[in-house]
Order: C-alpha cells, then structure tokens, then sequence
C-alpha cells in the first residue's frame, strides 16, 4: 500500500502530482455531495415550514432554492477541488475569476425565478375576468426586470473579467434615452395600462362616464382602451389620455341619488300646497328601494309652484332606478287628483290695453318724439 501510494505520487499529470490530482477530485466530489443533501435539506425544511404559514416569502424561497442548477453544484464542487491544487498565480487568478462567473450566473437565475414568482403572484392577485391587459402587463414587467437583471449580471462579469465597462455603460445611458425619446407614447400608454391593471379605476363590463362619453368598458388593452357607447359604436381612447381625465365609474354605485322637481298649479289653495310634502313622503317611504332626503315647496316659477324632490334609490341598478320612478309619478298624479290640485301646464297671459288706452300711450310717444 506504501508503495503504491509513493509510486503515484512519483507521477505527475498536467505538471501536478498524481497525489494531489487524487485528493482534489476527493474533495469535489465530497463538496458535491455535500452541497445536494445540504440543500436538499433546506428546501424540505422550508416546505414544512410553508406548509403552515400564510406568507408567501417562505413558499419563494422553496421555489427559489429548488432552481439551483446542478451544473452550477457541479462547477462549484471542481473549483472547490482545484482550490486544493498548488496552482500558480494566475491560475489562482482564473479559478477566482470563475467562483465569481458562476455564482453571478446562479444568482441570476435565482432572482429571474423569484420575478417569475412574484409575476405570478401579482397577476392572480389582479387578473379578474376579461382583465387581459394583466397577462400583458406582467409580460412587460417580467421582459423588463429580466433584461435589467441580466444586463447587471453581464456588466458585473465583464468588469470581473477586467473589461473596461465604463465608456459601455455610458452608450448603453445615450442609446436608452435616445430610445426612451423615440417610443415616449407607447411607453406612456403601456405604463399607462399597468397603472390601470394595479390600480383598477375599473375593469371590463364596467359602465363608465369620461368627460361627455360613457360607455361600457369592452377591452383594457397595453396602448388603447375601448368602449362602447349607448347608441352602439366602439370608442377607442389611449390609456395615457383616459387617466388624464375624471373617470366616473357607474358600476360602483353602491346607491343613486335623485333629484327632481314638479309643479302645481297657481289656483292651488295654500292649505292643498302645504299637504303635498306630506304625501310625497308617505309615498317615498312607503317603497323599501328608497329613502327620501328631503321635499320642500322651493319657488315661485314663471307658470308652476315649484316643488323639489330628494331622495335615494339604494341599489345602482338603472332599470329599478326608472321602475320607481315611473311608479312614484303616476301615485302622485292620483294623490293630487284626490287632493283637487293640478299639476302645471307651462302657459303666457297676455293682456290687452283697452282702446282709450292704446290712444293714449301712441299720443304719449308722440310727444315725446
């Protein structure tokens, strides 16, 4: 045994002892193994773990960890091997070189699988039904978090490796805001669109009012919105123009407030007038869709006694709204019908002077021309 052990170390391969090349492939695959039962026993502690706690950190870190490439293990037990060598410098050097080369790739790959985590995540917590811009907004994101992450990954090798990054950075800053200047819309509607899927003023089947259109929100897309109107055709509006405008969204109504206004007649006897907030109010509070505010005798109109009318509908459920309302106005007609008053019909007296009259005033002018 002696002797075999003396024999290899008297050969050498690639300028190393046997011996030593011996006891560094010992030692790779040992890190090796090492590394798989150590992270195997982490990912399975924390799935535990996760499997009791309402947190989603933990369930990252399980996804995170259990896409650990075994190329990477396998590269990093060989550099732990090749450590063990009496290398020279500059091959020292190298095997510093490739520690930092892999462990920036893998730790890229660990934080692209954490944003496709949290991508996902963030889409089932803002998708709904029809809320398609949500895919396409988080395939903005997830482009745009990976390439800046690769893009550190690679600047960070490169300046590793002794490459000179500097005057790199700087064309990559000019040809990003050059580029920034050339696509300033389409990035402002695309942002636009993810502030909409986070935010959700409103989503699709959503009855919408913007400035003097309204409509029902038919498709969120990543640069345009569209709508289609009551009288039938499809409006198309840039998302970075409707955010830039007060969006009534009619759909969270949770109740509709109605205002409106009748009047009587100026025969109507003040004793007839005075009882007539009574009854509308017996008439509002007798329907449990409704709550009344307030009804008030409000002005003397050209050609009405003017009466005004508050009150709540508590649903926001347009057709109930106009169901009540005819119901409301036709019990009216025959409360004041009962009553003995008469609503008022829109009417101009014109009075005639008599004859001496129109003499005297066309003598009056006349003087006074």
């Amino acid at each position: 045994m002696n002797e075999t052990i003396a024999a290899l170390s008297d050969k050498t391969l690639l300028g190393l002892p046997a011996t030593d090349l011996a006891l560094a492939m010992a030692a790779a695959l040992a890190a090796y193994l090492a590394m798989r039962l150590v992270l195997r026993y982490v990912i399975d502690r924390m799935r535990k773990i996760a499997q009791h706690t309402d947190n989603r950190i933990d369930d990252m870190v399980v996804d995170v960890l259990g896409s650990t490439n075994r190329v990477f293990l396998l590269l990093a037990a060989l550099l732990v091997g090749v450590g063990m060598l009496d290398l020279a410098e500059r091959w020292n050097q190298r095997v510093g070189q490739l520690w930092f080369i892999a462990l920036a790739l893998q730790t890229g790959l660990w934080f692209t699988k954490a944003i496709s985590f949290g991508l996902r995540r963030y889409e089932s917590r803002h998708s709904s039904a029809g809320m398609t811009q949500v895919s396409a907004s988080a395939v903005l994101l997830s482009w745009s978090m990976r390439t800046l992450l690769w893009a550190v990954v690679l600047l960070a090798v490169l300046s590793n490796l002794g490459v000179n990054i500097t005057a790199f950075v700087a064309s990559l800053g000019v040809g990003g805001i050059a580029i920034a200047l050339a696509v300033q819309n389409i990035l402002g509607d695309l942002f636009a669109s993810l502030s909409i899927a986070v935010d959700k003023p409103f989503e699709v089947g959503d009855a919408i009012g913007i400035g003097d259109m309204s409509g029902t929100v038919e498709h969120i897309g990543l640069k345009t919105t569209r709508l289609r109107s009551l009288t039938g055709e499809q409006i198309v509006i840039s998302n970075t123009d409707l955010l830039k405008q007060v969006v009534k969204n009619y759909r969270r109504m949770n109740e509709r407030r109605i205002a409106f206004k009748f009047g009587m007649s100026y025969r109507s006897a003040p004793e007839k007038l005075e009882a007539i907030p009574g009854i509308v109010k017996r008439l509002i509070e007798s329907r449990p869709a409704l709550r009344l505010d307030r009804v008030h005798f409000q002005a003397f109109g050209q050609s009405s006694l003017d009466f005004e009318v508050v009150y709540f509908v508590t649903s926001a459920d347009y057709g109930l709204y106009m169901d009540e309302q005819q119901r409301l106005n036709l019990q009216m007609m025959r409360e004041f019908e009962r009553l003995g008053v008469e609503l008022a019909i829109p009417t101009q007296a014109l009075y005639v002077a008599p004859t001496e009259g129109r003499r005297a005033v066309a003598k009056e002018l006349a003087t006074q021309d």
